[in-house]
């Protein structure tokens, strides 16, 4: 196995760009493998490389790991981004999940039709401002500190930027009304490792396009819809 982080996936965002986010924040480099074809993911599943048969998968440390919440648990772990104690793990879990969750209505946008995108757009829009972003907001002002636990970087602030970001793609002005967001939104974003991560010719991926689509169908052979939640 390399001795950087390697990882298996499509050469766009899905599951693994939270992934990248977290090295990245970390100051780890990393290696991609980029599925393009049936074959490169039959390969991987007869050699038993994704114990799920499925994808993200990592190789890092003498292990293929699978399981995007495992793997970014470890990485968190690994790089001192997971809290001191339990108290403050109970804490990052706890906001990463709901950061997941606001994820989880902008994972499907790309394969939606293009009137379902549109029903899709203003739910991501309604759920961002009126059930996560207000509680990241009530958290930030009630502690006053810079960070979301312990007024230290973690996880979980990488992962609500990452989400920030992804929901300003679909409404640029989302942040109107969240004046700690914005701040919080500033400060990590210039954080040295994140900095460089937001920079032009990193490894951040961009927003889906149609080619990313049809490359995630073809390989996984996903013929079937997706309809807007």
């Amino acid at each position: 196995m390399s001795a950087k982080p390697k990882l298996y996936y499509f050469d766009g965002r899905g599951k693994m760009e939270s992934i990248r986010w977290l090295l990245a924040a970390a100051g780890v480099e990393f290696e991609e493998e980029f599925l393009e074809t049936r074959d490169q993911y039959e390969k991987l599943l007869q050699g038993g490389s994704l114990l799920f048969q499925q994808v993200p998968m990592v190789e890092m440390d003498g292990m293929r790991m699978v399981q995007t919440r495992a793997i970014l648990s470890y990485i968190a772990a690994k790089y001192n981004l997971y809290g001191k104690d339990l108290k403050e793990r109970a804490l990052i879990d706890m906001y990463v999940g709901g950061t997941d969750d606001l994820m989880g209505f902008i994972l499907m946008f790309p394969f939606l039709s293009a009137e379902d995108k549109e029903k899709q757009r203003a739910l991501i829009v309604e759920k961002a401002t009126s059930r996560y972003f207000p509680v990241y907001e009530k958290v930030l002002k009630d502690h006053g500190q810079d960070f979301l636990i312990g007024n230290n970087f973690s996880w979980a602030d990488v992962h609500l930027l990452e989400a920030i970001l992804m929901v300003e793609e679909k409404k640029s002005d989302v942040l109107l009304g969240f004046p700690q967001l914005q701040a919080f939104k500033a400060r990590i974003s210039s954080i040295p490792t994140i900095k460089k991560f937001l920079e032009p010719g990193s490894q951040r991926k961009p927003v889906p396009d149609d080619k990313y689509v049809e490359t995630v169908r073809r390989v996984l052979r996903m013929y079937y819809n997706i309809k807007a939640n």
